[in-house]
């Protein structure tokens, strides 16, 4: 974890796999059409993600996200062979498919559309140990998407943020479907709606292509922001964890 020059406040980078038919992929703003293969062999992957000094490993198993199959077996092989935690996402929408990743070893799970469609679930996971559940935010124009972000909520950001955390969710990841894979920098109004509306731990991500990104948004640490979801710039090889986690620190500076 990462702390900003003068602020004492935690940043941590969260690198990003995401799996689809076995393979790590990247999407272009979600598309399944614009997806590309960036390496074959996830686990490797995640090996030299963790031997670069990664803290901890996002996760998303688009294929159960999209309802078509998922990446179990890979899932845990990347768990078994890393000593950072990892947090799962994709296709977690009961309480059965959460049991079974924390089983796997998955420290935290991460819930999107369940937590639109069956609030209870985001009760009951809370309630069951806080600190192992993330709530996903993915957010288009300002507003929370569901079903792999084919389907507007119309529910604002700062509202359903506030909503979620009044059942004791601890974490929250708010993505900016619009920005995904995009590298076109991240959306910090919607990140500071969901700040509003949470107050800390959320965890922004979408649209980091750089270093200065990254540095500019541990300097919102301090209003509670946790961290960053980091995929392309780290599994296209043009930055390390270690080069995020210093720009990181160069915050507050």
């Amino acid at each position: 974890m990462t702390k900003g020059r003068g602020t004492g406040a935690v940043f941590t980078v969260f690198p990003a796999i995401d799996l689809a038919g076995g393979c790590a992929v990247r999407l272009w703003q979600g598309q399944r059409s614009r997806q590309r293969v960036v390496d074959p062999d996830p686990v490797a992957l995640a090996r030299r993600l963790a031997a670069q000094g990664a803290e901890w490993l996002h996760l998303v198993d688009l294929d159960a996200a999209f309802g078509d199959g998922g990446n179990d077996a890979t899932v845990e092989a990347i768990i078994a062979a890393v000593p950072c935690p990892v947090q799962v996402g994709g296709g977690v929408r009961d309480t059965d498919r959460a049991d079974r990743l924390r089983a796997a070893g998955a420290a935290r799970v991460v819930v999107g559309t369940a937590a639109l469609r069956d609030p209870s679930l985001v009760g009951r996971l809370a309630a069951a140990d806080p600190e192992a559940l993330v709530v996903a935010a993915d957010a288009r124009a300002g507003r929370v998407v569901l079903s792999a972000w084919t389907e507007d909520s119309g529910e604002e950001v700062e509202a359903f943020a506030a909503r979620v955390r009044e059942f004791g969710v601890r974490h929250l990841l708010v993505t900016a479907v619009e920005r995904d894979g995009t590298g076109g920098g991240p959306d910090v109004k919607v990140l500071r709606s969901a700040l509003a509306g949470f107050g800390r731990g959320v965890i922004a991500s979408g649209g980091v292509g750089s270093r200065e990104h990254v540095r500019d948004l541990a300097a919102l640490a301090p209003d509670g922001l946790a961290g960053v979801v980091v995929g392309s710039l780290l599994v296209d090889g043009r930055a390390t964890v270690g080069e995020l986690a210093a720009a990181a620190g160069e915050a507050g500076r």
